[in-house]
Order: C-alpha cells, then structure tokens, then sequence
C-alpha cells in the first residue's frame, strides 16, 4: 500500500486548532520533551478496547469483501469496465488486509496505548479524544478517501456514467486503508467519505480544487484535510 500524500509536504502532520503544521520540520536537531505515559489502569483498559476493536473488524472484513465482491459483478454486468478495474484494485486491497488481521498482534508493547490523548475531534457532531496515533489514522483515512474517490470519478466520466459518489462501491464500503488499529471503524468511514467526496468530484471533473496530481499520485490540500479533522488540541 502506497503511502499516503499531501499536497505542499512531505513530514508528519498534526492538526492543532483548525491547522495543519509539520513538526517535525521547525524541530530536526532539538529533543523534544516526553509525554507523560497514562497510568496502568488507563493503559489495559486501551488494550482490551484495541482487541475487542480488532477482532471485530476481523469478523466484518470478510463479509465486507463479499459486499464488494457482489458490486463489482454487478458493474462488469453493466459494461462499466472502468469502474471495474478501479474496484477491482479496491476489493484486492481489502483483502490484503483480511490477510494482514490473521498476524496475532502485543498491544500492550504499542506507543499508542501508553500516549496521552492529545486531540479531539467530532464525527457528526459527537465529540472523541485521541492521541497522535489515533490523528495519524484519521489523516490517512481522508487522504486515502481522496484518492479513492478521484479514480472513481474518473472511472464514471471514461464510463459515460451519471455523477453521482454515493454509488460508488469504495464510498459505501469506505474501509480501504482500515487495519482495525486506534479509531473506531466507524470513524474511519466517516472520514474516509469526507475524503471520497472531495475526490470524487475532482475527478468526475477534470480539476484540482481539493487536491493536486504528481506522477499519477493524488494528494489532497494540507488547507483542505485540516477543515475536515478539525482537530484541536487538548490542553
């Protein structure tokens, strides 16, 4: 799986108060001072929330892949072999990661587990918490979304197909990228369609007003992912 891209960097992001810095620029050659490790109580409560989150993923995926499956046969019925392809690519990286869930994983031995929340963050209105872990997978899944949703709505305009994003298989699944790791699913396919919208349109279009193409490689808009976060800092 190709890393994910934004659009005027090339470092670690992290969203604070509505904008996007790179860090890790303005602090090469300095060392940065330690967070606090959460006490233990906190830290195996993570961890049991991290199994339970995983092995229900782990139990979703397979029926997820069918659903896509299904939807694709559905589009080479319909001669919108565009399409196809496009989610074709989509329902093989699905289950790499079905694949990927087999591997047993120690939480415990994970820096997310120990970290401090440090974010927060609202999916339709309902307020979360998180660390920089859980921002870096919620970055991933507007970015991902994006690019997703750009090759989809290329794929409709080569199909001479109606515009329309919520039909598409990857919009409605809005898993690509998920490996059941620090943020919930649901959030993740909250974010993800954030994503897949903007991309979709660009690419139904022919423009560049959420993101930027370089070698065949989408990015979306540092400006544009930090309106969708919206993440703030925990003081």
């Amino acid at each position: 799986m190709k890393g994910v891209q934004i659009s005027g960097t090339a470092l670690l992001f992290l969203v604070v108060g509505g904008s996007v810095t790179a860090h890790a620029q303005g602090n090469q050659g300095k060392t940065l001072p330690r967070a606090t490790p959460v006490p233990a109580a906190v830290q195996r409560q993570r961890v049991q929330q991290q199994q339970q989150r995983t092995t229900q993923y782990k139990q979703r995926l397979p029926q997820q892949v069918r659903a896509v499956q299904q939807q694709i046969a559905q589009l080479q019925q319909q001669k919108r072999m565009a399409q196809y392809r496009v989610q074709q690519q989509y329902a093989t990286q699905l289950q790499q990661q079905q694949q990927r869930l087999q591997t047993a994983r120690d939480y415990s031995k994970d820096p997310y587990i120990s970290s401090p929340q440090t974010y927060r963050y609202r999916v339709s209105g309902a307020a979360r918490q998180t660390n920089q872990y859980g921002a870096e997978v919620l970055q991933q899944a507007v970015n991902y979304g994006y690019q997703q949703g750009v090759r989809s709505g290329q794929a409709d305009k080569q199909d001479r197909w109606a515009s329309n994003y919520q039909n598409s298989t990857a919009y409605r699944d809005a898993n690509y990228g998920y490996t059941g790791n620090y943020i919930d699913q649901a959030d993740y396919n909250y974010y993800f369609r954030q994503g897949f919208q903007r991309g979709y349109g660009d690419g139904y279009n022919g423009r560049s007003q959420y993101g930027t193409s370089s070698n065949g490689t989408y990015s979306i808009l540092g400006a544009v992912l930090s309106s969708i976060l919206g993440l703030q800092s925990i003081n």
